[in-house]
């Protein structure tokens, strides 16, 4: 991988999303408008749309592992962003890849283990992969409450279970924590991003709303490519999350189910 200064590039690892509003396709549509340059890896191509996925096809994990070094040998990568992993050996494979290829690379890790809905994603050895290779290779971890309970065993019901799991993920390798607090109740939404350095808190305003496919997706993504053009973790994260919100205050209201946010809101 070519070396310098930090152009923008974006390798995804992630799965597809059919109906556009979450996996690669909410993954390149913010790393693009966040100013980046996006690269993808697909892990699997999904069947669904606002109503729910109603088929999940996995791609080769060699083809996995060669889509990634395809990338990374040649156009190189600024940050990497993964999503969608959904076996142990899928985890195995892109944590072999990125420790050969992309072991100084920021790794934004969005782990995706549960819905929305709550139901899981991953089996527990995938979960169990998860954390024993990509946490400890993590630049930053972005999960949601449950996935940060998946991940640290812990309850999360207030601000300070969030501090603590946080702290957990610190324990378990990660430079750092993203625990977003979507899923507690409460007028305001809390995202609390955990360092080394210590805790610094993003409350925005909750938007009742059915229009957050592919919230934790855009999120994430965003922050990569904001990482990738160089700019500091606390920044990044404050950056990207204003961008969501607003995406979400402007989702367009497409399909009868949970519904896409407006990725390109910021593009008119």
């Amino acid at each position: 991988m070519e070396t310098g200064e930090a152009k923008g590039r974006v390798l995804i690892v992630a799965g597809s999303d059919s109906g556009g509003g979450a996996g690669i396709q909410a993954d390149i549509k913010a790393v693009t408008v966040m100013g980046g340059y996006a690269m993808t890896a697909i892990t699997a191509v999904t069947v669904q749309n606002t109503l729910g996925v109603t088929g999940v096809h996995a791609i080769p994990e060699a083809v996995i592992a060669a889509q990634m070094r395809a990338c990374l040998t040649d156009i190189g990568a600024d940050a990497v962003k993964t999503g969608m992993l959904a076996t142990q050996g899928v985890v195995e494979t892109v944590a072999d890849v990125l420790a050969e290829l992309a072991a100084d690379i920021p790794l934004v890790l969005d782990p995706v283990m549960v819905a929305t809905s709550g139901d899981r994603l991953v089996d527990d050895a995938a979960a169990d992969a998860i954390r024993a290779r990509l946490l400890p290779m993590a630049h930053l971890v972005t999960p949601n409450i449950p996935e940060a309970e998946a991940l640290t065993g812990l309850k999360i019901v207030d601000a300070e279970s969030q501090a603590r799991a946080g702290e957990a993920l610190l324990a378990l390798g990660a430079r750092a924590a993203l625990v977003k607090g979507g899923h507690m109740a409460g007028e305001t939404v809390r995202d609390l991003l955990v360092t080394r350095a210590g805790l610094r808190a993003y409350e925005r305003p909750r938007i009742d709303t059915r229009n957050t496919h592919g919230t934790g997706c855009t999120l994430a993504s965003a922050i990569a490519a904001l990482v990738a053009r160089g700019k500091a973790l606390p920044e990044a994260v404050q950056t990207a999350g204003d961008y969501l919100h607003e995406a979400i205050a402007r989702a367009p209201g497409l399909g009868a189910g949970a519904g896409p946010v407006d990725h390109g809101w910021p593009l008119r």
